[in-house]
């Protein structure tokens, strides 16, 4: 392994590790398990997040709750209320739709970059997830293929080289979970999707940066268009005309 490899994979362990720590602390398990709740709907829009309940629930104090929530409105997940509460804004269509017509340009970005810093360890495990893919699609094997498909990108994420570009991407990609499960489900476009990155992948192994910059950009818009086609608007329960 080359001494870039090497200081890129070391990067990567560092940001999983403080990650990790993270998710494990008090405020941590109280963020992630009110941010995963929020995103998979399992709060209702301007539903009130009240510190007391959520603490007892929990079985903490209310200063890690009052933290977390902090934390969500940092992340426009929540609003608070001076001398009111904590509201529940979430994610809307819009804000899926703004999420990938963002997430289209940064994906190519981001394949662009991997031609560039892949490693060989990072260009084998793609071939492999593909050709998993491909396998599991023809069995139709839904919940192996969401975990193939998150990998991927994972993967390519991990091969640009960049922490920052990393970080946002991993975050749009949590975002939008919700609605992603439900129309990953659907055979042909689990298809359509893996032929999609095989081209990808197979453009990052020819370093043809522009290619593979283009494919990874029509890759997420043609996601978002079946999203549409495959009840984004019934997920979030609103009119398509949002």
């Amino acid at each position: 392994m080359s001494e870039k490899n090497a200081m890129q994979e070391k990067k990567t362990m560092l940001t999983q590790a403080a990650e990790t720590a993270d998710k494990y602390s008090l405020r941590g398990r109280v963020f992630h398990r009110l941010r995963e709740d929020i995103l998979n709907g399992s709060y209702r829009e301007y539903e009130e997040l009240r510190e007391a309940a959520i603490a007892e629930e929990m079985g903490v104090s209310r200063t890690p709750v009052r933290e977390a929530l902090r934390q969500l409105e940092l992340e426009g997940l929540v609003q608070i209320i001076p001398n009111k509460g904590a509201y529940v804004t979430g994610i809307t269509v819009k804000d899926v739709k703004d999420i990938y017509a963002i997430r289209s340009l940064l994906e190519g970005l981001c394949a662009r970059w991997a031609t560039q810093n892949i490693s060989p360890e990072q260009m084998e495990e793609m071939e492999e997830n593909v050709y998993l893919s491909a396998f599991h699609a023809g069995k139709g094997h839904a919940e192996q293929l969401t975990e193939l498909d998150n990998r991927f990108h994972e993967i390519m994420y991990e091969a640009s080289g960049s922490k920052m570009l990393e970080h946002v991407l991993r975050e749009f990609h949590e975002y939008v979970l919700r609605v992603r499960k439900k129309t990953l489900s659907d055979g042909a476009r689990s298809v359509q999707s893996n032929e999609e990155h095989r081209r990808i992948m197979e453009a990052i192994r020819d370093k043809n940066a522009e290619l593979a910059e283009q494919l990874a950009n029509a890759h997420i818009r043609n996601a978002y268009s079946n999203m549409v086609k495959s009840g984004l608007y019934e997920a979030y329960q609103e009119p398509e005309n949002t």
